[in-house]
């Protein structure tokens, strides 16, 4: 078995001009682009090289351009025989890593994709919700401090991603409070994001349901290789299970954490992100010290990849 575990970002690690490069130089990445374009409905190669950014920023059009520029990354590397042993994706890009692990078709992950992001966007009016990372203290304290905020609306963990950073979602005043508290507690810093949507906590419920019903329509096979729920940190592989975490990861804490020491513990010793941006990357390395960490979004990148596994990896190197 592989070595490699691949993981796969999430929404804010989009940019314009993502994709682009791998798009006009392999004739794979495009196929991938061409088949979620039909999915959605949408000219995903026009939208994520040449915007407008408001309209790449748009959830419902974020999601799909994400995980469609993480599979056409995939896609070269499965040409170069890259594949990998394990998988992980961060809040919507689990949705790619089921993709990548056999799960679903490119067009049907695109057009979930495109879906989950309306769906939670339309589960909680604009304004109405917040998320901010917590920066810098203990996991108790902030369960604390969101516990203490719940009696004037929802608020809670969101996100584990790594030590010392945790975020938290939920209705706006109940969030900016929890996030005084927190300050008062001795956190370092409360960074609210800029995002539209309070992702993986109760707010999301409705999205939840309506997400469970497009998933129960579809054919999901059992993955080839393991992935680890965002939902419980653990390895699934059974088709039920994956619909359970796709599902569970819209209202509950995302255990990013979990998920990256479930990798690195069960012998992935290379870490590589695939698809738009570093941000994985960067929590990855404050997660673990036992793990060499890639990233593969340009032909630049995936060279420096095939060159780094070059000596122990089947690698066709006449395809670059």
């Amino acid at each position: 078995m592989s070595h490699i575990a691949f993981i796969f970002p999430g929404q804010g690690s989009q940019s314009l001009g993502m994709g682009k490069d791998l798009y006009e130089k392999f004739s794979e990445a495009k196929a991938v682009f061409d088949e979620a374009s039909e999915a959605t409905g949408v000219d995903l190669a026009k939208l994520c090289f040449d915007g407008p950014e408001e309209e790449l920023n748009k959830t419902e059009n974020t999601q799909p351009a994400i995980l469609t520029v993480s599979l056409a990354a995939l896609a070269v590397l499965d040409a170069m025989h890259v594949t990998p042993g394990a998988v992980a994706g961060h809040s919507l890009g689990e949705l790619t890593a089921v993709s990548a692990a056999g799960g679903l078709t490119v067009g049907q992950a695109a057009s979930l994709a495109k879906r989950r992001g309306r769906y939670m966007q339309e589960a909680v009016p604009a304004g109405a919700g917040l998320m901010a990372a917590v920066l810098g203290l203990e996991p108790e304290k902030i369960q604390e401090a969101c516990a203490q905020a719940a009696s004037i609306g929802v608020v809670g963990p969101a996100n584990y991603n790594s030590p010392g950073q945790v975020v938290i979602a939920g209705d706006k005043a109940a969030v900016e409070k929890a996030a005084e508290i927190c300050t008062a507690m001795g956190a370092k810093k409360v960074v609210p994001l800029a995002v539209s949507v309070p992702s993986h906590c109760p707010l999301m419920q409705p999205a939840a349901d309506r997400l469970r019903a497009d998933l129960d329509a579809l054919e999901i096979r059992d993955l080839d290789v393991p992935l680890a729920s965002n939902a419980t940190g653990k390895f699934v592989m059974k088709a039920a299970d994956v619909r359970e975490s796709l599902v569970k990861q819209l209202t509950m804490p995302l255990l990013w954490e979990d998920c990256v020491k479930a990798l690195v513990g069960d012998g992935m010793n290379v870490v590589c992100e695939v698809g738009p941006g570093k941000v994985l990357s960067g929590l990855v390395k404050r997660i673990t010290k036992d793990a060499e960490i890639r990233n593969v979004e340009t032909e630049t990148t995936l060279n420096n990849m095939l060159d780094y596994l070059s000596m122990g990896c089947k690698i066709d190197r006449k395809r670059i």
